[in-house]
């Protein structure tokens, strides 16, 4: 697999675990924040979104951040609508997939720029996986304390795992691996 196919990947499990987080909230509990200093769900959705198109517009050739970026607006402000906070969730996802699918396997040995310090484009891309990949946890652990015991597990449930991997052996002997 490509290091292109792989980092899409990446990317498209961690939206799709943090959405399946946000997904059991309503709005007032994505505005939630545990603390004055603390970010909700929604904050940190906003600059999840607001950090990619930052970073992936213009990839190749301009800095990954914008002029025009407004990070300290990201962690202001809420959502009147749900359908307001996936919108906005889903243009930094979108701008990121479109970069990706243009890229080549020879752009990742392009330097890119981040506040003005150059990364190799894989450097960058990889830099990019590990800031979604802290923040969706920050969703998953907001999403799962405002929840507690109505909490649909995103994985294996606790004290499952040996059920789990009894069930997977049980799979893998049906299929002949």
């Amino acid at each position: 697999m490509s290091y292109l196919k792989l980092a899409t990947e990446n990317f498209k499990n961690i939206k799709n675990q943090a959405e399946r987080a946000m997904e059991q909230l309503n709005l007032d509990q994505l505005h939630f924040s545990p603390s004055e200093e603390s970010n909700s769900i929604a904050i940190i959705a906003k600059h999840m979104s607001g950090n990619l198109k930052s970073r992936f517009s213009d990839f190749l050739t301009s800095d990954g951040e914008k002029p025009d970026r407004n990070r300290d607006g990201e962690f202001e402000g809420t959502f009147a609508a749900l359908e307001d906070l996936l919108t906005h969730w889903n243009s930094g996802w979108t701008v990121l997939f479109q970069t990706l699918a243009q890229l080549t396997e020879k752009d990742l040995e392009q330097t890119v720029l981040i506040r003005n310090e150059p990364h190799t484009a894989i450097e960058a891309i990889q830099r990019q996986i590990v800031h979604q990949a802290s923040h969706a946890g920050q969703i998953v652990y907001l999403a799962k304390m405002i929840k507690n015991e109505e909490w649909n597990t995103l994985s294996i449930p606790k004290g499952q795992s040996q059920q789990f991997n009894k069930k997977m052996m049980e799979i893998s002997k049906k299929e002949g691996t």
